[in-house]
């Protein structure tokens, strides 16, 4: 989720059930996040990059496991039967790690300009976070910590970058941001697609069950009880 207006981010984590379901799901994204960069690790033939991406892969899971303490911290708190997730998650469904990437299908200098530009908006998102969480120290403590993990990555997934592409960090920076722009657009038009299904569907139900239900009954009443011979 990015560049979301303020008010939309503050009635995003107004509610408490909204806010543990939030956190579970950042606990996901981080956890999968670190066994990408783990695999990264293996994968890399620099031994330098492979004590960074080892490194960043033991913060991501330690976010996770933070995430997922305070998450379940808030869900005790809460009374009542679960319900459907609200229509602000299924248009910022939150946080995406590196974008569902194929680890596998990169090299060192696309995997750090795209690790660089998630840990950006990450931070970016983050600092917006915190900034609505002011009824919600606890909560807002775990972005301050996780919001200064995700500036390091920042600061060193560019200076690798700039140290493994020869002068071609721009290039390699554009093209990341392309393709995150493309899945981006991907998402947003899934989550508009669900909510403008949801209302057709609603809307169907109520406009076109009621007069087949009303010619159902009119039938009915013209039908003789019981059996009889034709």
């Amino acid at each position: 989720m990015t560049a979301l207006p303020r008010p939309l981010v503050w009635l995003l984590w107004a509610n408490p059930r909204r806010r543990a379901r939030k956190l579970l799901q950042f606990a996901r994204v981080e956890a999968d996040g670190g066994r990408d960069l783990v695999r990264a690790a293996e994968l890399t033939g620099d031994p330098h990059l492979r004590r960074c991406f080892f490194a960043h892969a033991r913060d991501e899971a330690r976010h996770a496991e933070m995430f997922r303490i305070r998450g379940i911290e808030l869900w005790k708190t809460i009374e009542g039967p679960e319900s459907p997730s609200p229509a602000t998650d299924r248009i910022a469904p939150g946080e995406h790690g590196l974008d569902d990437l194929r680890v596998e299908d990169e090299d060192d200098r696309t995997l750090l300009a795209f690790i660089h530009l998630s840990e950006s908006a990450a931070a970016r998102d983050f600092s917006a976070y915190r900034k609505v969480l002011g009824h919600d120290p606890r909560t807002r403590a775990v972005f301050d910590r996780i919001l200064r993990d995700e500036e390091f990555h920042m600061r060193y997934s560019l200076a690798q970058l700039d140290r493994v592409s020869a002068g071609r960090r721009r290039r390699h920076l554009w093209m990341a941001r392309a393709r995150r722009l493309w899945k981006s657009y991907l998402r947003l038009a899934t989550g508009i697609a669900n909510v403008m299904a949801a209302i057709i569907l609603t809307a169907q139900y109520f406009i076109l069950l009621p007069p087949f239900a009303l010619l159902a009954k009119r039938a009915a009443r013209r039908e003789h009880p019981g059996w009889s011979a034709r």
